[in-house]
């Protein structure tokens, strides 16, 4: 084959692949992008854990998802979108007055850094903490949502 056949080739394939991404701009799911209205919260132990958490996990886990540039650019808007809904399923902390989800699980889910999920920080660098930062989020999750104990299946919540 030759070069310009090569080149060719390459060319109707680029443009064809940037067809298919224009095209999939108009398939409506991950297209919704309005926050639901905060209906309740916890009883946070204090203001800052409230920040933290919307900083760090609030663009999941509430109603007040803050949506990048890239959730309106399909298909990445539909990963964006799925894992905000899966998010609100688990725990939705705009929605407390509706249950509390896995709110007890919390804060072993963030100690053990499953949470926030291993894609989510490069692209959100503000949600790193520090050492202390990060030590006083811990605390207050406990304080705010109770907190699973290890080995024995049990449960130990806040009672609000």
């Amino acid at each position: 084959m030759t070069r310009s056949k090569k080149s060719g080739i390459l060319r109707r394939l680029l443009l064809a692949a940037a067809a298919l991404l224009v095209l999939l701009q108009l398939v409506p799911y991950g297209h919704q992008h309005a926050n639901p209205p905060v209906t309740g919260e916890p009883a946070w132990d204090r203001p800052e854990t409230r920040e933290t958490f919307l900083r760090v996990c609030g663009d999941c886990h509430s109603n007040e998802t803050r949506w990048p540039w890239y959730s309106y650019v399909a298909p990445v808007s539909w990963l964006v979108q799925r894992d905000v809904a899966e998010g609100r399923e688990h725990l939705n902390v705009s929605a407390w007055d509706l249950g509390h989800g896995h709110a007890h699980e919390a804060r072993e889910e963030y100690a053990e850094g499953e949470m926030p999920l291993w894609f989510y920080t490069p692209l959100h660098p503000s949600t790193k903490l520090g050492t202390a930062d990060r030590e006083a989020f811990l605390a207050g999750l406990a304080a705010t949502f109770g907190v699973e104990r290890e080995g024995r299946g049990e449960r130990r919540r806040r009672e609000d």
